[in-house]
């Protein structure tokens, strides 16, 4: 007697959950992900062959244009609610803390502060702002301002980046390292944009023979 053949079906897999589970996943990382802000300030940085990563945590960075004008900006909340608090408490400057905790940029005398933190943040950028005093060597504020994050960061170091234009003269560069070595910070990182190693130079001679070792 014959085996009964038993009729083929095609197989149907019910996809509902996986296009569930994928839209969550989509959805939490869209509502998690912090986009950088814009640039408050134009700067066109130098170029370089270096192929070293800026640090993305603990950042303290001072920005020169091309004009000479010096800003800071800061990513930890904490450290910048301290910092607003020591402000309010030596110089008795009466700081919004909240408005200078949200703000990522500051460019204006200390003087000045308070007027600085009450503009909208669009406007709080741009070349027309004044920047940080830093030209006359008897009133630096900068290095106050990076006594201020020493402090904040409680014997921990910040990354510490300097960013400028090409266009920047020596003085203002002269001016913000002054005010990192009085207040010891000795290593800072410089931002520049990276290319290519020229081709038959000493690094680029380098690199291939480390490539080939690898291999």
């Amino acid at each position: 007697m014959g085996r009964a053949k038993l009729p083929r079906k095609s197989t149907n897999i019910d996809m509902t959950a996986m296009c569930d589970v994928a839209f969550l996943l989509l959805s939490f990382f869209i509502l998690t992900t912090k986009f950088k802000p814009s640039e408050a300030i134009a700067v066109t940085i130098p170029k370089s062959v270096a192929a070293k990563v800026a640090p993305s945590k603990d950042i303290v960075q001072v920005i020169i244009d091309k004009d000479g004008k010096v800003f800071l900006e800061m990513d930890d909340e904490t450290v910048k609610e301290v910092i607003a608090n020591t402000l309010n408490s030596t110089k008795g400057m009466n700081l919004n803390v909240t408005a200078f905790k949200r703000s990522a940029f500051f460019g204006s005398s200390f003087s000045a502060l308070p007027n600085y933190l009450a503009l909208p943040e669009d406007q709080r950028k741009g070349n027309n702002l004044p920047g940080i005093p830093v030209k006359d060597s008897t009133n630096n504020e900068l290095v106050t301002w990076m006594a201020l994050v020493r402090d904040a960061y409680q014997g921990k170091k910040p990354n510490l980046l300097l960013k400028g234009d090409n266009l920047a003269k020596y003085p203002a560069f002269k001016s913000v390292v002054d005010a990192f070595k009085k207040n010891d910070f000795l290593k800072f990182q410089m931002v520049t944009n990276p290319e290519p190693v020229p081709a038959g130079t000493d690094l680029w001679k380098k690199a291939q023979a480390g490539e080939k070792r690898e291999d």
